[in-house]
Order: structure tokens, then C-alpha cells, then sequence
């Protein structure tokens, strides 16, 4: 049988764009927009100064573009600095199906790629989306066990997946990306511990930056272990990988990217579907709440269920806030709700003690059901899942709304043009620095 990496380094090496693809294309000009619109919204934010300070600062070969900076710097920093700040409002997409943010570290070293080799427009959106989509696949391939042990996909899967991308770029062979792999094999990295601190989007930008490293260092003719994603010893084994080999299903013909889902909410995708379940209720009297009740899959419990954050960021990883906050009246998809002063707020600090978070194997990963229980003994029940289907329409006009919200109509517009239109790359990379 065929292991991962050889599947995984014929597929980014060889697939070409197809009638297959289109969909997938699609929903890939979606997540560029994003991805684009996430960075610029978060490109002053402390974690992103700091890392744009420091590949500043360092200075080198002047290669890409970073969010915020007119400077450019080497194609291995600005892939550290890029996928760092389009995390770093963790407001980009997820994929369920690894429990990843694809876009972040992908587009993030396949831009630097493509800006430092002058790669054309349409080039660089298909990196993109073979990156992407080697990154869920290896996200698959790891499984739940990978994740629940305490590693962040997006950090360990997004490493294999920017390796790809960078690599499909530089033109690389099957050969080449399969010692591609086994190289990024002993840099992936990124730990669920750093969750609710500036170290979670951290995570996609060392996968951005290694993916890139890794893509380099092969081209110049670097030999290690091709092997070292998959053999004893290697990534998967050492990191509780389970070598689901379903993951291959259908790799090149059948897309998984376009099932990603993009947020709508400012907040770990992990609250999404008890947000959406919310809103669906009518609006309730916060005064009249006696109790808050959220059934959800249990792997959140580690991941979004922080009883008593006293920062906003902590606030994006918290159940017991976010529903107060959508019961207050504040807005959840606006960056701005979420604050340290928020969360000393004395009405947020009462109802957040009537929330109690239940684990429920019965619900899905991208569902949860909510019980809200008034003082005069009625209760009301809402349910959502974020895989019910969206038609791609409906999902260009949220995600183009996102977008406008985040950096303003014409800004958003122009810079969905540009993408819709294979725009070459520097017409794309100074929406970065505008």
C-alpha cells in the first residue's frame, strides 16, 4: 500500500487544475480573502508587532511582504511573521475534519514563495489550495488521538501543508517533495497549552516558516529522511498519529478543502455552533435567566471551556463568556467585544456562573445544543451544526461582509477583484502593507 508521504508528494507535485478543482478553487478565493482581511484587521496586535518587529530588526534579503510593514524581508520571515498575525485574531478558518486553520500558515508561505520566485497570480492560488489541502489530509492522517494528546494541527499538520505549497512552487518533483515531508517531519510543532495566549497564532507561523525552510533546504540539494512523517520514529508515531489511511481517499479527484468553514463569530470556532443555536432563540431577558446549560463533543472541553478568563483573548476560548456576552447584547462577530474589560464586567460575571458545560459523545464535533432555563420554569432548546450545508453563494456573500467589516468596503472589494482575477502576486501582497 502507498504510505502518505509518497501519495501526499505525487499529489502536490503532479495535480493539475481540473474540472474537479473548481469548487475547491472557489472556496480557496474565499479563504484568500479572508486570510487577507483576518491579517490586515490583525496586524496591531501585540503578538503581530513583536514578530513583525523581530523579522524587521533581522532584517536580510529583501524578499516579501509582511501585514503592516512597506519593508520587505526574507521569504522565511515574512511566512513566520504572515502566519502569525492572520492567526493572531484567531478569526480565520477552521477545517473539522483535521480541527485545523488551513489558510493561516498555507497562503502565508506560498505568498513569500511565490513573492520571492515571481511567481504569476494563477501559480500561487494553486499552491495555495494543494497546501491547504495536504494539510487536511495529513490533519486526517494524524487523527483525533494527534489532538486530543495535546498537539495544535494547525502547527503540525500546517507545516506539511505550507512544505507542499512552497514546494509546488519551486517545482519541485515527487521526489523532492517526499524529502520535502520527511525534512518538515522534524520541525512541525505546536502545542495545545498555548491556547488563549499570543503562542496559538505563534503556532501557524513557525508552520508557515518551517514549510518554507524545509522547501529551500531540499532545492539546495539537503538530503534527510524522506520517511520521516510516516516510519518508526518519525512525526506520526512519536506524536500519537494514527496512520488513518482513509485519509488518501479520493486524494487529486474528491476535495476535502471546500468543506472548511470560515467564521462568522470572533471567537475559537469551538463556540461557533452554541453562538448560532443562540441566535436562533428570541431574544431573552438576561435578567430572566436562571440557567445557561451547553451540551458539546468533548474534545472542546480541553480547547474552549475556560470558566473565568479575565482577558479578551482568554474571553475567544471561554463558553461561560460568549454566551453572556450574545445574552448582554454584544455583538460576537465584532473584534472589538472582546476585552479584558468585558470580562471584569459584574453582569458577565453573573451570568457566567449560570453556564455549565456538559460533554456529550452523542454530539457532534460541529454541534452543540443549548438549554437556557428561566426564572418562572420555562426553558427553551436550540441545536446547531456547522456542517449543515451552506450554498457557495451564501458563503461568498458572509464571507465578503466579513471582510467589509474588517477592512472596509472598498478595501475588501478591490482586493476580492484582485483575487477573482488571478491578479499577479504584488498586486495581491500590497493589500499587506496599504
Amino acid at each position: 500500500m502507498t504510505g502518505i508521504t509518497q501519495s501526499i508528494a505525487a499529489f502536490a507535485a503532479g495535480t493539475a487544475p481540473e474540472r474537479s478543482a473548481l469548487e475547491a478553487m472557489a472556496v480557496m478565493r474565499l479563504s484568500l480573502l479572508d486570510w487577507l482581511s483576518v491579517g490586515i484587521a490583525g496586524r496591531d496586535e501585540p503578538v503581530s508587532r513583536i514578530v513583525r518587529d523581530l523579522v524587521q530588526e533581522e532584517a536580510g534579503a529583501a524578499q516579501a511582504t509582511v501585514f503592516g510593514s512597506d519593508a520587505k524581508v526574507p521569504a522565511r520571515a515574512a511566512a513566520l511573521a504572515n502566519g502569525t498575525i492572520a492567526h493572531a485574531l484567531d478569526y480565520d478558518d477552521t477545517h473539522f475534519a483535521n480541527i485545523g486553520h488551513p489558510s493561516a500558515p498555507v497562503v502565508a508561505a506560498a505568498l513569500a514563495v511565490a513573492e520571492k520566485i515571481g511567481a504569476d497570480g494563477e501559480a500561487f492560488q494553486t499552491a495555495c489550495l494543494i497546501g491547504v489541502e495536504c494539510s487536511t489530509r495529513v490533519g486526517i492522517w494524524l487523527g483525533r488521538d494527534h489532538y486530543q494528546g495535546g498537539f495544535h494541527q494547525t502547527g503540525t499538520a500546517g507545516t506539511f501543508g505550507a512544505a507542499m505549497a512552497a514546494a509546488r512552487l519551486l517545482g519541485l518533483d515527487a521526489d523532492q517533495c517526499e524529502m520535502v515531508l520527511g525534512l518538515a517531519a522534524t520541525r512541525a510543532s505546536g502545542l495545545k497549552s498555548q491556547f488563549g495566549t499570543m503562542a496559538k497564532p505563534y503556532n501557524a507561523g513557525l508552520a508557515a516558516s518551517n514549510g518554507v525552510e524545509a522547501a529551500e533546504l531540499v532545492a539546495r540539494g539537503f538530503v534527510g529522511n524522506p520517511l520521516g512523517l510516516e516510519t518508526a520514529q518519525g512525526f506520526g508515531p512519536t506524536h500519537m498519529g494514527q496512520a488513518d489511511m482513509s485519509a488518501l481517499d479520493g486524494l487529486g479527484h474528491d476535495w476535502v478543502f471546500p468543506r472548511v468553514s470560515h467564521k462568522f463569530h470572533a471567537c475559537c470556532h469551538g463556540l461557533h455552533a452554541v453562538l448560532e443555536a443562540a441566535r436562533s432563540l428570541d431574544r431573552i431577558d438576561p435578567g430572566k435567566i436562571a440557567a445557561i446549560r451547553v451540551r458539546t463533543h468533548p474534545r472542546w472541553m480541553t480547547v474552549c471551556n475556560q470558566p473565568e478568563p479575565m482577558t479578551g483573548l482568554g474571553a475567544k476560548f471561554s463558553y461561560a463568556t460568549v454566551l453572556p456576552m450574545h445574552f448582554q447584547g454584544f455583538d460576537t462577530g465584532t473584534l472589538d467585544s472582546y476585552t479584558d474589560a468585558l470580562c471584569a464586567d459584574p453582569e458577565i460575571q453573573r451570568l457566567r456562573k449560570l453556564v455549565e458545560v456538559t460533554a456529550d459523545d452523542t454530539v457532534s464535533e460541529t454541534g452543540a445544543v443549548l438549554e437556557v432555563s428561566l426564572r418562572d420554569g420555562e426553558s427553551v432548546i436550540a441545536t446547531h451544526d456547522l456542517n449543515a450545508p451552506m450554498p457557495l453563494e451564501a458563503r461568498e456573500a458572509k464571507v465578503r461582509a466579513k471582510s467589509a467589516s474588517l477592512i472596509g468596503a472598498g478595501r475588501s472589494d478591490a482586493a476580492w477583484q484582485a483575487i477573482c482575477a488571478n491578479a499577479a502576486v504584488s498586486d495581491f501582497s500590497a493589500f499587506l502593507s496599504s
